[in-house]
C-alpha cells in the first residue's frame, strides 16, 4: 500500500499495514497555534465515526467552560507519517474539523471559516481557489532564544551558495520530510537577512494549502530542533536586517481555466481578476490585522526593508502591497496577483479565507481597479500619494485592530464568535 489513504478504510487498513501506533490529530486556535491530542490507532474506527471530544475551554478563542465540549472529526485525506518520529513505533497525524456535540460545525473553528467563504466563491462560479504563500523563516543557534540574543548562523546574503549558508543541510532535510508529508517543494534558497531561508511549496487549494502552512511550521521547526537549534517564523527578529514575509500568490479558477486571464487585456488581466485585486487593496487596511496580527508584524511593515506599505498594485514594483507578475505567452494559467504584506505568523485559514471574501466582494460589487503605480512608492512625498489616494496600512496592531472592529466584511467572513473574540484578544495583546 504505497497510495496515500484517502478514505477512513484506506486509512484503517494503511495504519494496520504499517504498523501506525498513534495518531496525532491535529487542528488550530484562533491564532493559528498548532494543537494536537494523541489517538492510540485501534481508537481509528471510533474517531471516524462519531469524532474524537476533548475539553475546548483551554483553547484560545473557543467556548467558555460551561460550553466547552467539542468534538474533533479527522479529515482522512489529510493522514500522513511523520518523518521526525522513530520509524518503529510510527506516528502519523490527520488535521480535523472542529464540531459541537450535535455534530454542527463549530462557529470558532478557523478552518470551518475557510470552508465556508470557499463554498461562497463556489456559489459565485469559481471552482478553485489557489494559494501559493512563500513562508520566510530564520534559523538562530541558540535554540532557546530567550537566554539572551539570539545568534544567527551565517552572515549569507539572498540566493547565497558559499559555507556561510549554514543551514542548507537541515533545509534539505526539511524539504525531503515536506515530500514526504505530501506536500511539493518548488524550490528553496537563503533569503536577504543572515540566516534567512525560504522554502516555496508548489500552488494547491486554499484549504490544503493552509494545512500545508501549519505543516510546514512544525516540520522547519522539528528539523531545527534536531541540530540544536530553534527555527521562528515571527515576522522581524532582527532589528537592522529584513523580516520574513509570506508573499501569497492567488488565482480564481472555472474548472480548468484561469478567471483572472484576457488575452485582449493590456495587463492580460481580465475584468473578474482586477475587481478581486481591487478589492483586496480597497480593504488591506481593516483586514490587515489578521494577515500581520502579532505587534512585530508592525516592526516588519515599515518602508525601506521590502515590505510593503502602500495600498497600490504594479507589475514590477516590489514597495506596492499587489505585484502582477509580467505574463509570458503560453503561460495564461499562471496568470495571478502576489500580495506582499501577510508574514508568516499568521494563521492561514483565516488569512486565506479574508483574502478571499476580500477579493469576491470587489468582483460582486464591480471595483474599478488603480492605474498600476510602477515607481518606487517611497520615494514619494506623502502630499504625492494623498493626492494619487494611496492609501498606507496600519503602522501598529492597535491601530490594526480598530480598523478590524469596524469591519462589516471581517465580521461576515469569520461569524460573530471569532469576530468577536479575535477583536478581544487582539485588543488586550497591544494594551
Amino acid at each position: 500500500m504505497t497510495d496515500q489513504p484517502q478514505t477512513a478504510d484506506d486509512v484503517r487498513a494503511f495504519a494496520e499495514d504499517r504498523d501506525i501506533r498513534f495518531v496525532r490529530l491535529w487542528f488550530t486556535d484562533i491564532l493559528g497555534q498548532l494543537k494536537s491530542f494523541s489517538i492510540n490507532a485501534q481508537e481509528l474506527e471510533d474517531a471516524f465515526e462519531g469524532g474524537m471530544g476533548f475539553d475546548g475551554s483551554s483553547i484560545t478563542g473557543f467556548n467558555a467552560i460551561e460550553e466547552s465540549d467539542m468534538i474533533a472529526m479527522p479529515d482522512p485525506s489529510t493522514f500522513k507519517v511523520l518523518p521526525w518520529r522513530p520509524e518503529d513505533r510510527g506516528v502519523a497525524r490527520m488535521f480535523c474539523d472542529v464540531v459541537t456535540p450535535s455534530r454542527e460545525p463549530y462557529e470558532g473553528d478557523p478552518r470551518q471559516v475557510l470552508r465556508r467563504t470557499l463554498e461562497r466563491a463556489e456559489s459565485l462560479g469559481f471552482t478553485n481557489f489557489y494559494v501559493g504563500p512563500e513562508l520566510e523563516f530564520f534559523y538562530f543557534r541558540n535554540a532557546r532564544p530567550e537566554s539572551g540574543v539570539p545568534e544567527v548562523l551565517d552572515e549569507g546574503g539572498y540566493f547565497d551558495l558559499t559555507t556561510l549558508d549554514a543551514g542548507s543541510d537541515v533545509r534539505r532535510e526539511t524539504v525531503l520530510a515536506l515530500e514526504q508529508l505530501g506536500i511539493h517543494v518548488e524550490y528553496t534558497h537563503h533569503e536577504v537577512g543572515p540566516s534567512q531561508h525560504e522554502i516555496d511549496m508548489r500552488y494547491a487549494d486554499a484549504l490544503k494549502m493552509a494545512d500545508d502552512c501549519m505543516t510546514y511550521r512544525i516540520t522547519v521547526k522539528e528539523y531545527a530542533m534536531k541540530y540544536g537549534w530553534h527555527a521562528t517564523f515571527m515576522p522581524k527578529p532582527l532589528f537592522g536586517e529584513n523580516g520574513s514575509g509570506m508573499h501569497t500568490h492567488q488565482s480564481l479558477f472555472q474548472n480548468a481555466s484561469n478567471a483572472f486571464y484576457d488575452a485582449d487585456d493590456q495587463y492580460f488581466l481580465s475584468d473578474t481578476g482586477k475587481a478581486f485585486i481591487a478589492g483586496q487593496l480597497k480593504h488591506a487596511r481593516e483586514i490587515c490585522s489578521v494577515f500581520a496580527q502579532w505587534v512585530n508584524s508592525y516592526k516588519r511593515l515599515v518602508p525601506g526593508y521590502e515590505a510593503p506599505v502602500y495600498c497600490a498594485w504594479s507589475r514590477r514594483n516590489r514597495s506596492a502591497l499587489v505585484r502582477v507578475p509580467l505574463y509570458h505567452p503560453g503561460k495564461e494559467q499562471a496568470t495571478r496577483m502576489e500580495l506582499r504584506c501577510p508574514d508568516p505568523a499568521c494563521n492561514p485559514y483565516l488569512t486565506f479565507a479574508i483574502l478571499l471574501a476580500a477579493g469576491l466582494e470587489g468582483i460582486e460589487k464591480g471595483y474599478e481597479l488603480p492605474e498600476p503605480m510602477e515607481k518606487n512608492l517611497y520615494h514619494i512625498s506623502p502630499e504625492e500619494r494623498k493626492r494619487l489616494g494611496i492609501e498606507q496600512l496600519p503602522e501598529t496592531l492597535g491601530e490594526a485592530i480598530e480598523l478590524t472592529a469596524e469591519s462589516e466584511l471581517v465580521l461576515r467572513t469569520f461569524g460573530e464568535h471569532i469576530f468577536n473574540r479575535y477583536v478581544e484578544i487582539k485588543r488586550q495583546e497591544w494594551e
